[in-house]
């Protein structure tokens, strides 16, 4: 995340990093006030915590990057909450499937996860991670996903029960490939900050 940030500010973007851990919320109660016509909270989530402000800075923003490690295949419980809780707001339950969202704004996904890639593809994680890109696409205009694999998940491995991983190979992949991963997510914020 921070190498995207990074590559945001190199363009000359203002940035900010929120980590949904420090944040108290729960996902949506599908109250359906955001859908309520004539409603005071049509079109935003009723719910009032720590997300509310998050929203606003979000609708101010031209771009979006979301983080999380995967965990059985799928993001983890607080980004999955975040997600419900932003995109329903803006979801239009009529034929087109609108949106409320009145801007076009890039988002995109960096997802970290201890699977090598031939895993990725073989359990189908990928297939199931997409939805959400498709989805974020349909509410905000576009979305990419960047996926790091095969992980370095401790600074030791021998303090662990973690005999299903090669430290070594582990080692030496994050030594070669992080650093790819690194220069691809700088790339996910330059691309972001130069569109407009």
């Amino acid at each position: 995340m921070n190498k995207a940030l990074e590559g945001a500010v190199s363009k000359g973007a203002e940035t900010e990093l929120i980590h949904l851990y420090d944040l108290n919320y729960k996902g949506c109660i599908s109250c359906f006030a955001c859908k309520l016509k004539d409603g005071k909270s049509y079109g935003k989530c009723a719910l009032n915590d720590d997300l509310s402000p998050i929203f606003n800075k979000i609708e101010d923003a031209d771009a979006l990057i979301l983080g999380s490690p995967i965990y059985w295949g799928a993001a983890t419980g607080e980004i999955r909450s975040f997600i419900e809780r932003l995109m329903f707001q803006y979801s239009v339950y009529d034929p087109d499937r609108s949106t409320l969202f009145k801007k076009k704004i890039s988002t995109g996904f960096i997802y970290t996860m201890g699977v090598t890639e031939s895993q990725l593809e073989e359990i189908g994680y990928e297939k199931n991670l997409k939805i959400m890109e498709m989805a974020m696409k349909r509410i905000f205009g576009a979305s990419e996903s960047l996926f790091v694999t095969d992980t370095y998940q401790f600074d030791d491995y021998s303090k662990y029960v973690s005999t299903l991983f090669n430290e070594e190979k582990k080692a030496k992949r994050r030594e070669e490939e992080f650093p790819n991963d690194c220069k691809k997510a700088f790339e996910m914020g330059v691309r972001f900050a130069s569109t407009k």
